[in-house]
């Protein structure tokens, strides 16, 4: 199966909500982030990423790094992706912007009625409750 390298950002409010982007032309929501550019790091492309996609001005060294994972594509049938998902800090207020259509802030337990990737539903929003209970 082929495989997509991209980078994504946990982004997370005050009232425990995480952030989640739907791009143009697909009907699932995701966590904000994307492909890399020729030369770039996991970093580098996260901090384009969120600029581009929502308006967020994040430095590199305020992003923490969660771990790699793979889940099946959301938008690209018959391809896996491979992701460097990292912790963001919440540096404004986002906005919709470039591929971006539609953002939106969910409670993980109370997202049931959504269409989400993979990579959030089996792999970040686990994390999540995980941390949760310690």
């Amino acid at each position: 199966m082929p495989v997509i390298r991209i980078v994504a950002a946990l982004i997370v409010d005050e009232q425990q909500r995480v952030l989640l982007v739907r791009k143009a032309g697909t009907t699932v929501f995701m966590q904000p982030g994307g492909k890399y550019e020729p030369g770039e790091t996991a970093r580098q492309a996260l901090v384009r990423e969120l600029h581009e996609e929502l308006g967020l001005v994040v430095a590199e060294a305020q992003l923490e790094h969660l771990g790699s994972f793979e889940a099946v594509a959301a938008n690209e049938a018959g391809h896996t992706v491979e992701a460097e998902v990292f912790k963001a800090p919440l540096t404004g207020t986002p906005g919709v912007q470039a591929e971006i259509v539609e953002l939106l802030w969910v409670l993980p337990a109370a997202s049931g009625h959504l269409a989400i990737a993979p990579l959030t539903t089996d792999r970040i929003f686990p994390l999540l409750i995980a941390a949760a209970e310690f």
